[in-house]
């Protein structure tokens, strides 16, 4: 993906996290005065975690900001091709989609609190997590996201 492509979705995509996490919470998830450049640059580098996939029978993560890049220990390269199944353990595997299930059914979910692994195995707990379904302009699923404000290593 050329630079300029890159750009592109990241500002689309940026848009429809924001405008989507408003449309099912209420609250806006930037300073309303933050011109669409600006949001790109500053969610990558926010103090919390955010992440998408995008939609398909396995979805794939689409978009994690620097915070979650290093809570998973991972490269934007290696985390963009990575099933979002695999963020949980196996065993936790169940959990995670009775989690999505139920954001599909009601738009999102708050205080959501859950174990997920790094790429290199070690275990955390995230707290605290608004997870919501992402959708387009015009109305149509697009995915899902994570806000995630706290988490420990276990």
């Amino acid at each position: 993906m050329t630079y300029e492509n890159k750009l592109t979705f990241l500002t689309h995509h940026v848009e429809i996290l924001r405008s989507s996490y408003q449309h099912w919470t209420g609250i806006p998830n930037f300073d309303s005065g933050i011109s669409q450049e600006n949001a790109v640059e500053a969610l990558f580098l926010a103090p919390f975690a955010v992440l998408s996939h995008g939609i398909g029978v396995d979805p794939i993560f689409n978009y994690g900001n620097q915070r979650a890049l290093d809570m998973f220990e991972m490269s934007w390269e290696a985390f963009t091709v990575l099933p979002s199944r695999l963020s949980a353990e196996t065993v936790n595997q169940k959990e995670r989609v009775k989690l999505l299930d139920a954001v599909t059914r009601h738009g999102y979910i708050n205080n959501y609190s859950g174990i997920r692994i790094s790429k290199s195995g070690r275990r955390f707990m995230i707290r605290d997590a608004t997870v919501w379904n992402l959708m387009t302009p015009d109305g149509q699923f697009y995915g899902q996201a994570a806000l995630i404000r706290d988490w420990e290593h276990l």
